[in-house]
């Protein structure tokens, strides 16, 4: 099941840690913003069944659609059309881990556009996601024993991911 959300893009994001500084002079960056909760209303999900703790996103909920190195001339005329402008994704309801950091996977065929128009790959390193959060290295262990429980009784889905098409969307109606 995937929920249908709008989101702004942002081709501007502020730098929020030393690592975002230093890469900045070098790396283009672009993100859907959300207005919403929703990353807050998965971790507080974790921490009532699991007790596990994360770290929340630095940016808030968001999903990064931009993170390469790429011509900045062409991203700057691409910032000038795209900034601020309003866009669909979907995202699924069961978290996803590698131990460390939790997400939900996210399909933005927009964005997957917009990227190709750049002259990116279609679908980046890291496939689209909205980051829950990160765990407290003090939990890595503990992270990883709830990851393995969930995949053993197969709580968060082991499928593949699959096409959008695929799926049955649900919308707000609000």
């Amino acid at each position: 099941m995937l929920f249908k959300v709008k989101g702004i893009l942002d081709f501007t994001p502020a730098d929020v840690s030393k690592k975002h500084l230093e890469q900045s002079t070098w790396k283009c960056t672009a993100m859907i913003r959300t207005n919403c909760d929703t990353s807050n209303y998965y971790a507080w999900f974790l921490k009532t069944r699991f007790n596990l703790k994360l770290n929340p996103p630095l940016r808030g909920t968001h999903i990064t659609i931009i993170n390469d190195k790429m011509n900045r001339g062409l991203f700057m005329e691409a910032s000038n059309y795209f900034n601020k402008k309003e866009i669909t994704f979907y995202y699924e309801n069961l978290p996803k881990s590698n131990g460390s950091h939790w997400w939900l996977r996210v399909w933005c065929p927009e964005a997957q556009d917009i990227r190709t128009a750049l002259g990116l790959s279609r679908d980046p390193f890291l496939p689209l996601h909205l980051t829950i959060g990160l765990t407290n290295p003090k939990f890595a262990y503990h992270s990883q024993y709830i990851l393995d429980c969930c995949k053993r009784f197969e709580l968060l889905g082991n499928e593949p991911r699959k096409e959008l098409n695929e799926y049955e969307i649900y919308t707000n109606s609000y």
